[in-house]
């Protein structure tokens, strides 16, 4: 067994703390990670905090996670010793349901297991990314190319593959609309991975406050709420809308703006239930529709893609000890755009204060 230090949380109100966590011998099959960075999560602050009301403490989250492989199995062929790997929120799944022999192993109908607050296939409980070191099958980790820097890459296994699945699986590409509601750290990798397949793509955001950077990250246009005449001439203009706000936003407003057989599709999990009305769906033969990340193949497939194009979340690098602060921030949309833990700093204790920007 491999003893590694980490940040856990003991409840929902508590704050996170120094701790060891075990982690299992490599078996025939599995990688032994060195973690350099993990990513903050909204779903991490959703699941330490227990806004979702199914979390078993003590919890160490994270699954943006982005390392180097330092051990390898007997019996693995796609990974050596030294190279770039990461893994996002799925450890392991059944393998053999239709959905997972498809690849697509986040709607495996048997025994998907998430990277934290999960139990695995050898009964023990998964813990996340805010740790040194991660044990997974080498099936479940993916390859990092190398012009992608490692804190850059990190949060592409969550906000990077979770916008890329939806933008390909609706066509987003030469010739298409896109809307992309929400500028925060999926909205901004969203939007150029949207740029990049070739569609014509509009952030539609509740501030102007990060106009200037939708607009250098590749938005076509930048739309807020108090802009006279947000959505005038925009009515029945889009092909395919991507919320990423955890917010319930006015979903008929929204709907109004795609065009005929557009799709509106949302990523989030908000507090109440969607509510629209039936005529928005009526009119233009509108859908909308809801997406998990994505599978193993199409995230290998992303992270090709961001390197082909120089794609990276933009982060800010922060040590262990400050996590809290950055779930308050996060929370208060005060990120430029992803917070990532150096896990460097994860052995050092609260006082060593460490921040790189």
């Amino acid at each position: 067994m491999i003893t590694v230090n980490a940040r856990s949380t003991s409840g929902p109100a508590e704050p996170f703390t120094p701790t060891t966590i075990v982690r299992r011998d490599p078996g025939p099959h599995d990688v032994l990670i060195d973690i350099a960075y993990a990513g903050i999560c909204h779903s991490d602050v959703e699941h330490a905090r227990s806004l979702r009301g199914k979390t078993t403490y003590p919890l160490v989250p994270g699954h943006e996670i982005a390392g180097i492989v330092s051990a390898v199995g007997s019996q693995v062929t796609k990974f050596a010793v030294g190279d770039r790997a990461g893994v996002g929120n799925m450890v392991d799944s059944c393998r053999v349901c239709p959905n997972c022999q498809a690849g697509l192993e986040q709607y495996c109908s048997g025994a998907r297991v998430l990277t934290y607050n999960a139990i695995g296939r050898d009964g023990q409980r998964t813990q996340g990314g805010y740790s040194e070191k991660i044990v997974v099958d080498e099936a479940f980790a993916v390859r990092i190319p190398n012009c992608i820097p490692l804190q850059n890459a990190a949060p592409l296994f969550c906000a990077g593959i979770t916008m890329y699945s939806p933008l390909r699986h609706w066509n987003a590409g030469p010739g298409k609309r896109v809307g992309i509601i929400g500028f925060g750290g999926l909205g901004h990798v969203g939007v150029q991975i949207s740029k990049a397949l070739g569609a014509h793509t509009t952030v539609l955001d509740l501030s102007t406050a990060k106009r200037e950077d939708g607009l250098r990250l590749g938005a076509d246009d930048y739309r807020v709420n108090t802009d006279a005449g947000t959505f005038a001439d925009l009515a029945a203009s889009f092909d395919l809308i991507v919320s990423t706000v955890p917010a319930n936003v006015d979903l008929d407003a929204y709907l109004g703006l795609l065009a005929l057989d557009g799709t509106l599709v949302t990523l989030a999990i908000p507090a109440k239930p969607l509510s629209l009305s039936a005529v928005s769906l009526l009119n233009n033969r509108r859908s909308i529709a809801g997406t998990r990340s994505g599978g193993l193949a199409e995230t290998q497939e992303m992270i090709d893609f961001c390197a082909r194009h120089r794609i990276g979340a933009e982060v800010e690098v922060i040590g262990a000890d400050r996590i809290d602060e950055a779930y308050t921030r996060l929370l208060a949309g005060d990120v430029r755009f992803r917070f990532v833990i150096d896990i460097g700093t994860m052995g050092r204790l609260p006082k060593d204060r460490h921040h790189a920007a």
